[in-house]
């Protein structure tokens, strides 16, 4: 027979077994949802909110790129030349938009030279602060404005100085998107006067040309990219996946030479990198891409005008505004019979 001692003992021992079963069970959910003082203090969804804010702002972010992607393959289509689906670009900032300043000039060039008007249909005006952007707007019908950083470059850029430098390595990287696009491009910068149509001086061969401030030798060696200084201010580039990668090696092969723009990691590089991705690079004879580095006032002759060589935007605007005076005293005299 159990005593009363015996069954107090059992009672306990099953209780006590059956309480550390219980501690061991995971927590149970509130069948419910969220207890009244959680839904006050937000507790309950805290987490739940924090993740789809972070979703919405991805969602946006990428929404937006695809939007500008949308933007920039429309100009190119709107501006593409139909025959070989090339381009004209240009880049420019608040100060060279100014009322007077190379933007106008670099405008008007293309409305007094010989045939160079139409190719205003082809030019895209790439802003890098929305300054420069506004006045693209009340100049041209083909304006871009570029947000893919936070710098704006909106004053005048010392010349190798850091914010120098890194625009030219974001035009680089821009280059990059216009040809993943599969579009073929003329790269000017705004400091250069167009007189004639220098397309028709482009090697037809050539799946890069580059004017020079320099072209010694360049009449007996042509194909020769010796004794030739680079200067990317004018830039012939026809898209491919060859170019692509040939982009992608010189914008790594940077890292050989710090402190330097695009254009000097290209002279540089020139004897390897075209040759490493199959590219046939040359330079274009200055005698029709000139510049104050070695200039060529041979109206019968040139095609553009860069204002190399010359430090500081009062200087080269100056110095361009006599050259395009020049040019239109030229046409007057010649009444409008010049030779291509």
């Amino acid at each position: 027979m159990f005593t009363m001692r015996d069954f107090l003992g059992l009672f306990v021992g099953a209780a006590v077994t059956a309480a550390c079963f219980v501690l061991l069970l995971p927590p149970a959910q509130c069948p419910w949802g969220v207890l009244p003082a959680e839904q006050e203090l937000g507790l309950g969804n805290a987490t739940t909110q924090a993740a789809d804010l972070s979703t919405n702002k991805l969602d946006k972010a990428q929404a937006a790129t695809v939007a500008d992607e949308d933007k920039l393959e429309g100009l190119l289509r709107a501006a593409v030349m139909a025959d070989n689906k090339t381009v004209i670009m240009t880049f420019t900032n608040k100060a060279w938009t100014a009322p007077g300043s190379l933007q106008d000039l670099f405008l008007e060039s293309f409305r007094v030279g010989d045939g160079t008007a139409p190719l205003l249909n082809h030019l895209i005006i790439i802003a890098v602060d929305a300054n420069a952007y506004e006045a693209c707007q009340r100049a041209h019908p083909l304006c871009y404005h570029l947000h893919d950083s936070a710098a704006a470059y909106t004053a005048e850029q010392v010349y190798m100085a850091k914010g120098y430098l890194e625009m030219m390595w974001r035009r680089n990287r821009f280059q990059v998107r216009v040809l993943k696009l599969g579009y073929s491009f003329v790269f000017t910068d705004m400091d250069i006067i167009w007189l004639r149509n220098p397309l028709l001086r482009v090697p037809f061969g050539a799946d890069l040309a580059m004017s020079c401030d320099a072209y010694r030798n360049g009449a007996h060696r042509p194909y020769d990219l010796d004794r030739k200084a680079a200067n990317s201010g004018f830039i012939y580039v026809r898209a491919s996946d060859r170019m692509l990668e040939f982009y992608e090696s010189w914008y790594a092969a940077r890292v050989k030479y710090p402190g330097t723009n695009e254009q000097y990691v290209f002279d540089r590089e020139k004897y390897v990198l075209p040759g490493r991705h199959g590219l046939l690079v040359q330079f274009v004879d200055t005698a029709y891409l000139s510049g104050f580095c070695e200039l060529s006032k041979d109206f019968n002759k040139v095609c553009t005008v860069h204002a190399n060589c010359l430090v500081g935007l009062k200087d080269k605007l100056e110095k361009l505004t006599q050259v395009l005076a020049e040019w239109k005293q030229f046409r007057a005299n010649t009444t409008g019979q010049l030779t291509g």
